[in-house]
């Protein structure tokens, strides 16, 4: 947004003059290229035909195969290699799937047909390409979990039977072939025999990983899920430049990434848009470059993103944040008005120009609770965010489809999806249906699917949509015998300059009581320690919960372990009863300064740059500039220069990095 921005006058005027354009913009941009849909001339048409050839050819791998390829000329695969857009196609990843099972086949001569093969990988086009040779070669490939701690994974690979890991990176227990040794090499596959399953891992956020076994049977079912989205969701089917890209940020070995991002898409022969790294920088480069339509992720993606543009727009002053928000409330008040769709694209263009760009037409959030207030910042600015539902041993069941605006944003997963059906008792959401996943092993035991499947996660219905609460197996016993939901009591207890909070059971049977595990930013000051603490003594008493929580702890590590999605609770509550999580100390925090007038300038220019709070005082000697206190390049360029001009001195780091005030202290001291 520019500060001469004025929602009163311009925007108005914008919407007028630009409406009908918009409209002619956004048609165009669903109109698919004709060459995308083989012979026919709609989305629906196209998505019929092909489902239709699925049931009557049989529901197999191998008409899967035969359809997810028949469209050859379309791009399958793109990905920024230097300055260069490499593309390939569904024909020339088919006839490099060929040659390279033609490889496997020889390498696991021996092997019985039907035996599981792990493959771990991150996504690539390899993924795609060695994932299909398995099945072709008649295996049935073993998605290993790369979020897995290594002992885990083990037992998981262990227990599902395979025998052979394929592998980019690491070496496993069960004999190990590189992924770069499976080389297409001219001849190919002659014998076509296919593996009759998909087995994929649990994360482990709720205990030992399962082994979760999908057929083309199940995978069927999940697909026609996909096709009412279609149907009921125009944002869904929009293309932009009459392309439509799906980013790869989910990884496919993960039931979420597998099904809504690489099966539902490929089935249907869209492109898939390779993230080259998780860095915040290269996410918005590879989205505008290659001008991606569709976003999958998972709430902490959506929240940071969230936070890192309120901090933008706070940035440009207090007007620019007062007209932000005002147009905020003008977009609630218009809804989902074709007026209020208008409004919202040419009020926040250049807001959306400063996230993902234009070319962004749907995306969801899936895998853990979300706060409305980041759905309604992105449906808010004009963009399509929605919740979805799903789990590894159930596939994805449901996505809200809710065409209302404010409806969308209060976190509904909506209703469940053709050939499921939910229900709930004792307040626990239960899923039967065709698109379950077949069996699943258990601590080394097989269960075949039931008729209905126990989620552990609560949930309420309201008009057929449904709520996610939070998991029962979360809910903390308060003494008096109150049920405490982390997720509903977490949010009310986030207090300013924490990393966030989590609510855990510490303790068994009449012993167990609530435990809040406080995340503190590394190398905080014990002054700055002391104002959380008592903003967080005070939120504990107006919200009525002092009495309640029996015990809080602060820490500096992460609530977030650097191989999850979201907050691992097991984890944390298992780290603080064996005292494996680091404690903060306030004794031990900070470090006295000789010129502790020098450390306080240098902590206001600090805030500065940060926009935190004038004084500094919460910013301690230690805390990095970037990985504890959130600044950007663009902040450090701020700051260097503020530096430069008061000091006198050019800051030059000598191969050294100048990232915390005591690092800037000591440079000053220095000269």
């Amino acid at each position: 947004m520019t500060k001469k921005l004025d929602f009163s006058v311009i925007v108005w005027y914008n919407i007028l003059k630009n409406c009908k354009q918009g409209d002619c913009a956004q048609a165009h941009g669903r109109r698919m290229s004709k060459k995308g849909l083989g012979s026919y001339n709609t989305i629906g048409a196209f998505v019929d035909a092909k489902l239709r050839a699925f049931e009557e050819k049989g529901d197999s791998f191998g008409t899967m195969f035969e359809l997810m390829f028949s469209e050859e000329e379309n791009v399958m695969f793109e990905e920024s290699v230097g300055h260069r857009l490499v593309k390939t196609t569904y024909g020339q990843a088919k006839r490099e799937i060929l040659e390279k099972a033609a490889t496997l086949k020889e390498l696991l001569s021996g092997l019985p047909e039907g035996s599981p093969v792990g493959l771990a990988m991150e996504n690539s086009l390899n993924w795609i390409e060695i994932f299909w040779c398995i099945l072709l070669c008649g295996y049935s490939p073993l998605l290993v979990n790369l979020r897995l701690d290594r002992e885990s994974a083990e037992r998981a690979i262990a227990q599902a039977g395979a025998k052979v890991v394929i592998s980019d990176k690491n070496e496993y227990a069960a004999k190990t072939l590189k992924a770069e040794e499976i080389k297409a090499g001219g001849q190919t596959l002659e014998k076509k025999t296919f593996g009759r399953e998909i087995l994929v891992m649990t994360s482990g956020t709720t205990g030992e990983p399962k082994i979760c076994a999908y057929t083309a049977k199940e995978l069927h079912a999940q697909i026609i899920g996909s096709r009412q989205i279609i149907r009921e969701c125009r944002e869904a089917k929009t293309h932009y430049q009459n392309r439509l890209k799906l980013l790869t940020f989910l990884p496919f070995y993960h039931v979420f990434g597998l099904i809504a991002v690489y099966i539902w898409f490929a089935f249907f022969s869209r492109t898939f848009v390779k993230l080259n790294d998780m860095a915040p920088t290269t996410i918005v480069n590879t989205v505008k470059r290659h001008k991606v339509t569709h976003i999958f992720a998972v709430p902490l993606f959506w929240e940071k993103v969230y936070e890192q543009a309120k901090k933008g727009i706070a940035a440009r002053g207090e007007k620019t944040k007062a007209k932000f928000e005002k147009g905020m409330r003008i977009s609630d008040k218009l809804g989902s008005s074709a007026l209020g769709n208008a409004f919202r694209r040419a009020a926040f263009k250049e807001v959306r120009e400063n996230i993902f760009g234009q070319s962004v037409q749907f995306m969801i959030t899936g895998g853990s609770f979300i706060e409305p207030e980041v759905l309604r910042f992105f449906n808010g600015i004009g963009y399509y965010l929605t919740n979805g539902y799903g789990m590894s041993e159930i596939g994805i069941t449901s996505v809200d489809l809710e065409k209302n605006f404010k409806k969308r944003c209060e976190g509904s997963v909506g209703r469940p999806m053709a050939c499921v059906e939910y229900k709930i008792e004792d307040g626990e959401l239960l899923v039967r249906g065709q698109a379950l996943a077949s069996y699943v092993i258990e601590n080394g035991v097989k269960k075949e699917r039931g008729e209905w499947f126990a989620t552990g996660d609560l949930a309420r219905e309201e008009n057929g949509r449904y709520m996610i609460l939070g998991r029962k197996d979360d809910l903390v016993i308060a003494g008096a015998g109150e049920n405490l939901n982390p997720n509903l009591i977490e949010p009310q207890l986030a207090a300013p300059g924490t990393n966030g909070v989590c609510l855990v059971s510490s303790g068994e049977g009449a012993k167990a009581c609530p435990l809040l595990i406080v995340s503190l930013p590394g190398g905080i000051s014990p002054e700055g320690f002391e104002k959380i603490e008592a903003a967080l003594k005070e939120k504990l008493e107006k919200t009525g919960l002092s009495s309640l929580v029996g015990r809080v702890v602060y820490t500096t590590e992460p609530l977030i372990g650097k191989d999850d999605f979201k907050v691992n609770r097991r984890r944390l509550k298992e780290a603080c009863e064996s005292g494996r999580l680091p404690l903060f100390s306030k004794e031990k925090s900070g470090e006295s300064a000789e010129d502790p007038a020098l450390a306080a300038e240098l902590k206001r220019f600090f805030a500065t740059a940060l926009d935190l709070p004038e004084g500094g005082e919460e910013i301690g000697m230690h805390a990095d500039f970037f990985t504890d206190l959130g600044g950007t390049s663009l902040d450090y360029i701020s700051l260097l220069a503020a530096l430069r001009a008061h000091y006198g001195l050019p800051f030059e780091t000598d191969g050294k990095s100048l990232h915390t005030v005591k690092d800037f202290y000591d440079c000053i001291r220095q000269r």
